[in-house]
């Protein structure tokens, strides 16, 4: 039986999302993948799709609605794969008890925030030219490390030279015989 793999959409779920289906090809045939569009678990309705209204939607609740909503979906420990602020979401699902055997967030925006972090493995990857990454004392004082892309801005996730090294990544995991 194939590992689950969770995925969680950036900020613009579905809408803006066509690069997503490049990581559906490479990962779909080794993990059984349950895919959750962020502003659907987040119960975000802005009538006006502008990047400022989506983004304030998720931070004045909309994240932890997000995390609640996930804490409810999934209970069985699985490896995540998730987007900008689907890493967030995760993040701090992760930091509320959600099972998980692994994190691979890409552009993870508000971790920065946070003081504390989940006890699981992280791959925690970001674009040498993101304003909103981490910095260095933050990883520091949390004891983790970042991957950090040079020549990439925070949407490094929809380029493909970056969908193929994810993958590869996240294929290793499950197609490594144990010695």
């Amino acid at each position: 039986m194939a590992e689950k793999l969770v995925v969680l959409s950036d900020m613009w779920g579905v809408k803006k999302g066509l690069w997503i289906t490049s990581y559906f090809g490479y990962l779909q045939q080794y993990y059984d993948i349950a895919f959750y569009d962020c502003q659907q678990l987040g119960n975000i309705d802005v009538p006006v799709s502008t990047e400022k209204n989506v983004h304030n939607a998720f931070v004045e609740g909309g994240i932890d609605t997000a995390v609640a909503h996930l804490l409810k979906k999934e209970t069985e420990a699985s490896h995540y794969l998730a987007f900008s602020t689907g890493g967030t979401i995760a993040w701090k699902a992760a930091l509320k008890g959600l099972p998980m055997k692994s994190l691979t967030a890409i552009s993870p925006t508000r971790i920065r925030l946070d003081d504390a972090k989940p006890n699981i493995p992280l791959n925690l990857i970001f674009g040498e030219r993101d304003d909103f990454k981490p910095g260095s004392k933050w990883a520091q004082k949390l004891e983790v490390d970042l991957n950090i892309i040079p020549n990439f801005g925070h949407q490094l996730y929809s380029d493909e030279k970056i969908i193929a090294e994810v993958c590869l990544d996240l294929l290793e995991k499950v197609t490594k015989k144990a010695v």
